[in-house]
């Protein structure tokens, strides 16, 4: 498993790099080094035994007998064989370690020849050679005479092992101080990060005056200029958003306020119109119907400005007390003349601490909307479970299209774009919303296997004041 976070890589990295160069430096200074204590070892000996034959090879006699051949052998050294025709002078066991190959070669090329192979578990250096005769002309010719001698390499190869150790130690040494400046360079390259880090947080966290300071002039310095200016960006674009929410929600508030006064009058006024509408002309009649239903729909929709301007500024009062839920949902539906088109299916009582204004309003809303845009039948379910109780409203409609899902609690909000008049304000499942979280809850929508939407409602059974 690959190292998580990038301090750890880093440091796995640079330790990596810095033991494996030292590691490979090591060995090649080792292996140059034995290539070079090789050659030098083999140079040497081939240059003594060289010398030692022309010692001696003056004074043989041609052909020569056995006498000469001991001579020539014993002035060579142990573990040296000396042959002329089937005449031959051994010491040791060099008449095993010579190889047909340097037999060949020797007689082949004339010439010094010399062999590295390990035999017995040695490394040995075998050099063949023939005696040559030098006519008073200068011209060299063979005279049969060849010369074998083995030379042991077991201490020029335990120099090359304790070089190889040497190497292997460096780049063990080179661990510890590769760590060390790993950790320097990770502390020194990560401090920044660590610095951008704790303002992403801040900023995340809503504090829009964070900053880091820039430190040097390499890209983790520009990355720390480039991160400040995008905060002071969203810092002024978040700054003039809020004014004009702020505008946004004072402007309704005061809209709302200021048009009480004259709605109640005109309200008043609607009513009295209601009660003489029967004795009106049939025009007339028409005119004043439609303004009575349009004055109670803008009354309606101020109302719910007001609420929702309310929730928006953070001063929407809740009163909690102990509340039979299937009583209180069974009181809204009959309020409003909907025990006859919807059902309500229950358990019993259950029990709540709820605030049940905002509960009536939360189940009207609900099931008004189902009667609004669903089809019958319509059916409210209450149920509790553990410390939560649920309402759930289901209508028998074509359900919601998926594109409207997400979006079927905003504000004023149309799934038809076509419809431009509703009986309701289209603040309704807004509200009934934010008097949801109001309590703690939750307000869901979705669509039922068979067609039908479903509104669930979750409320805690002990809802704190929020």
């Amino acid at each position: 498993m690959s190292p998580r976070g990038l301090r750890p890589r880093l440091l796995v990295a640079f330790v990596l790099v810095t033991v494996l160069g030292a590691a490979a430096v090591a060995w090649s200074g080792a292996g140059s080094a034995s290539t070079a204590l090789v050659t030098s070892a083999q140079q040497r000996l081939t240059e003594t035994v060289a010398a030692q034959i022309a010692a001696v090879a003056p004074e043989l006699a041609t052909p020569p007998d056995q006498s000469a051949l001991e001579r020539l052998r014993a002035a060579v050294g142990n573990n040296t064989l000396v042959v002329y025709q089937d005449m031959q002078s051994a010491d040791g066991s060099v008449s095993a370690l010579v190889t047909d190959a340097l037999r060949s070669a020797v007689r082949d090329q004339k010439r010094l020849v010399a062999q590295r192979i390990t035999a017995e578990g040695k490394p040995w250096l075998l050099l063949g050679t023939p005696v040559m005769i030098t006519a008073l002309d200068g011209a060299r010719t063979p005279s049969g005479i060849e010369v074998y001698a083995a030379r042991d390499l077991t201490a020029v190869e335990q120099e090359i092992d304790d070089m190889t150790g040497s190497a292997i130690l460096t780049a063990a040494l080179a661990l510890p101080l590769a760590v060390v400046l790993a950790l320097l360079a990770a502390r020194s390259v990560l401090r920044p990060v660590r610095d951008l880090r704790d303002t992403a947080r801040r900023l995340a966290a809503g504090d829009l005056d964070a900053r880091s300071q820039p430190q040097g002039a390499d890209e983790l310095a520009d990355l720390t200029v480039t991160i400040n200016e995008m905060a002071r960006s969203v810092q002024t674009s978040m700054a003039a958003m809020r004014r004009m929410q702020a505008d946004a929600r004072r402007f309704a508030a005061d809209v709302s306020h200021e048009l009480r006064t004259p709605l109640s009058t005109l309200t008043a006024v609607v009513e009295v119109l209601a009660m003489t509408a029967d004795g009106m002309e049939p025009d007339a009649r028409e005119s004043a119907e439609l303004a009575i239903t349009e004055t109670r729909r803008l009354v309606r929709l101020v109302e719910d400005l007001m609420e929702v301007s309310r929730f928006d500024a953070g001063t929407a009062q809740s009163r909690m007390e102990e509340v039979d839920v299937t009583r209180a949902v069974h009181d809204c539906l009959r309020a409003r003349n909907w025990l006859g088109v919807v059902g309500l299916v229950a358990p019993g009582a259950v029990s709540a601490r709820l605030d049940r204004r905002r509960l009536d309003v939360i189940v009207a809303n609900l099931v008004g909307n189902a009667l609004r845009h669903g089809a019958p039948p319509v059916r409210v379910d209450v149920s509790a479970s553990g410390e939560q109780v649920r309402v759930a409203v289901t209508d028998n409609g074509p359900g919601l299209p998926e594109h409207v899902l997400p979006h079927v609690f905003d504000r004023f909000y149309k799934a038809d774009a076509a419809r431009t008049r509703t009986p309701g304000s289209g603040l309704g499942l807004a509200i009934a919303l934010e008097n949801a979280r109001l309590h703690g809850g939750t307000l869901t929508a979705e669509n039922i296997d068979g067609g039908g939407a479903r509104f669930v409602l979750l409320l805690p059974r002990d809802a704190e004041v929020r």
